[in-house]
């Protein structure tokens, strides 16, 4: 995977759909089974050794992918993979891919992306000298 795989389309997919490592983690479960539906408990068991995410948190990262159009829901509250378009789809085969090939600079743009979001918000409250 090279670096131009970071386009400026993918950061800004990272930036809106996903707001953790955890939700880019869950997001994966799902997208490598996606005619299986899923229940929260079910990801929560399968999620790697290691990531650990609170029921409540997962449940706001699963409302994040589902509002961006990356999963959707039954009447049972079963979760599984359905891109809303082609495009998302080929976002999520390239967060794929990095996740394989290049974990450590996924996560940190995931970070770094997240934190320029609070700098941002943090910014707009600085009084402004005139």
């Amino acid at each position: 995977m090279e670096d131009s795989a970071f386009s400026k389309e993918f950061l800004a997919f990272l930036r809106t759909a996903i707001p953790s490592v955890s939700a880019a983690e869950l997001l994966l479960l799902l997208f490598r089974q996606p005619v299986r539906w899923w229940t929260l408990d079910d990801l929560l068991r399968e999620i790697p050794a290691g990531a650990s995410i609170s029921q409540s948190d997962a449940g706001n990262c699963l409302e994040t992918l589902r509002s961006c159009g990356l999963i959707e829901s039954d009447t049972e509250k079963r979760l599984r993979y359905r891109a809303a378009s082609a495009a998302l789809d080929e976002q999520v085969r390239t967060l794929a891919r990095a996740y394989e090939e290049r974990p450590v600079t996924l996560i940190r743009m995931i970070y770094a992306l997240r934190d320029s979001r609070i700098q941002s918000f943090a910014d707009a409250f600085k009084f402004r000298k005139r």
